[in-house]
């Protein structure tokens, strides 16, 4: 597995890491020993680097991923970035000292630590990321020993590049994969300028990318892949990148076939090809089995899959996807 430096946190994490959404809720339902067994594939093939929410499955993924901690012990050498803001209705008026420290006490309190590694603000309002008070509280924060560090995960390009301007952000979080490529223009080579991790989210497009979902694919009713589609719940480029799921399949197809030609399945694929962006800090995956999580993790030990793929995945957006992606994020 490879390793690097999460931004400004100095802390070295995998290049693979896991995204503990589903763990939590909103892809149906996961037992906790089948959680915990997750959590255990991933580290067991050198995965140092869980990221986690407030709000998924209400605090229980966190609490799940606190009790794997124990259970190995302090040196167990994992980083864990949470998630908050979720909690209450999006307006900056909760975005505020008080509502920050009640929301980091629980969470502290769920994953069984005095101070959180990594929290970031959760895909805030564009007003929340452009107000100093903001990153006035998140210092507070800091220097009263709750956090370690902090980011945050956004929606937008624009809201990247606000963000990495501050001073004292560690990561941005953004979904970047290969349905999504508009962060290589400009919010890559800025995070690198200044030093900020980046953390790739969504980076199979919700399962598109692996290459297993057809047009007759059923999800649960509590997959957000089912109720979200429209956006009626939450951004709508959470789920499949935004991407209409029949325009998804086909560009997933001729995705498949290139990762053929590097000798890889799709996830790997998509997965090693984010890893491999200069600039990324780390990749965070989910993952519903052991199998999953160990495959997943296996991506980032793979070589560099080179210019001619690289040209090809821009030739896949740019046919099928860029007019409706790359003005919205």
């Amino acid at each position: 597995m490879q390793t690097r430096i999460l931004g400004r946190t100095n802390r070295t994490v995998s290049a693979v890491g896991l995204g503990t959404w589903q763990l939590g809720a909103d892809w149906g339902n996961v037992s906790e020993a089948d959680a915990l067994e997750v959590l255990g594939a991933g580290a067991d093939v050198g995965v140092s680097f869980f990221d986690t929410a407030d709000v998924y499955g209400d605090g229980r993924s966190e609490q799940v991923i606190g009790k794997f901690l124990r259970s190995r012990g302090p040196q167990h050498g994992i980083t864990v970035a949470t998630k908050m803001g979720r909690r209450m209705d999006q307006i900056p008026e909760n975005y505020v000292l008080a509502n920050f420290r009640a929301w980091t006490d629980r969470s502290r309190k769920n994953l069984g630590t005095d101070t959180l590694d990594l929290v970031q603000l959760h895909c805030p309002p564009t007003a929340v990321v452009s107000s100093d008070e903001v990153y006035d509280a998140l210092d507070t924060l800091v220097a009263e020993g709750a956090i370690a560090s902090y980011g945050l995960s956004v929606e937008t390009c624009q809201q990247a590049l606000e963000a990495i301007a501050r001073p004292h952000v560690a990561t941005v979080q953004i979904i970047l994969n290969a349905f999504r490529l508009k962060p290589l223009e400009a919010v890559l080579p800025a995070a690198q300028k200044a030093g900020v991790g980046i953390i790739a989210r969504v980076p199979l497009a919700s399962g598109l990318l692996s290459g297993k979902y057809t047009a007759t694919t059923t999800f649960a009713a509590d997959d957000h892949r089912n109720y979200n589609r429209d956006g009626s719940h939450f951004d709508v480029g959470e789920t499949f990148s935004g991407v209409d799921y029949a325009r998804g399949l086909e560009a997933a197809t001729r995705f498949a076939e290139l990762a053929a030609t590097a000798g890889t399945t799709p996830a790997q694929a998509a997965l090693a090809w984010v890893a491999q962006l200069e600039g990324v800090s780390t990749v965070i995956p989910g993952a519903r089995s052991t199998d999953q999580a160990q495959a997943n993790a296996a991506a980032g030990s793979l070589q560099q899959l080179g210019a001619a793929f690289n040209t090809e995945v821009a030739a896949i957006y740019n046919s099928l996807l860029r007019a409706d992606i790359h003005p919205r994020w």
